[in-house]
């Protein structure tokens, strides 16, 4: 397998593609997003902290997050609530969100097919990539678990995202940062790669991401290229 790399880059060699997660691997959201989560679960008489948000939910989709806060709380969140914190988080976003350092380099090398598979709605994905500069890197391959019927940790989105990118699910490389993110790489039988560079990352994230499969975990994604040469030859 081999991605071509160099003067004539621009395609891949045998389907490979590099499946990118967005929140806290593209963009350094996850400390915002957990902020704005607690804000507006306190304005809904929800006593939920940044810390259980980043503890808990990351990776995890916001329909999903609600279900498991009104399971727990017994208690029902208002019935615009997920609108209402979409539309806060994206305010916030527009005006604090930044690339991951040296993202836009990794991208640059890796010429051949690569996507967004996350588990935010496609509105929040594409906001955050224009918002750092980084949508030109993946237009028109973004893919959002609203769209599938599982969300991480199953297979769903990422089965969809190589579907779609028209390539066998063991030719793809994932990059994420969560452990439900690794776990469905590992589900859909994905190489994955886990990142450490986010503002939410705490020092356990590493033995996650380890344990839950990751084949490499990286802080810096200017190893992101040596790490996928190492790992699939490309």
């Amino acid at each position: 397998m081999q991605l071509e790399v160099g003067p004539r880059a621009g395609r891949s060699v045998g389907g490979a593609v590099v499946i990118f997660d967005c929140n806290g691997v593209l963009v350094d959201s996850e400390p915002i997003a957990a902020r704005v989560a607690a804000e507006e679960f306190a304005r809904a008489g929800f006593a939920v902290t940044p810390e259980i948000m980043s503890r808990f939910f990351t990776g995890r989709r916001t329909a999903d997050m609600c279900a498991a806060i009104e399971a727990a709380t017994k208690r029902k969140l208002p019935p615009n609530f997920a609108s209402v914190l979409a539309a806060a988080t994206l305010r916030r976003f527009r005006t604090e969100l930044r690339a991951m350092p040296h993202v836009a380099h990794a991208l640059t090398w890796i010429r051949g097919p690569k996507c967004v598979a996350s588990a935010s709605g496609i509105d929040r994905i594409r906001v955050s990539l224009e918002a750092t500069g980084l949508l030109r890197f993946f237009e028109p391959n973004l893919f959002s678990a609203t769209n599938v019927a599982r969300g991480k940790p199953a297979p769903d989105l990422l089965l969809h995202a190589a579907e779609k990118m028209k390539t066998k699910p063991r030719d793809c490389v994932v990059v994420e940062d969560s452990a439900v993110g690794v776990a469905a790489a590992v589900a859909a039988g994905m190489t994955a790669i886990g990142y450490v560079g986010g503002g939410h990352a705490g020092a356990q994230l590493p033995k996650q991401l380890t344990d839950a499969g990751a084949k490499a975990v990286i802080a810096d994604m200017r190893a992101l290229k040596g790490t996928i040469v190492a790992l699939r030859g490309w």
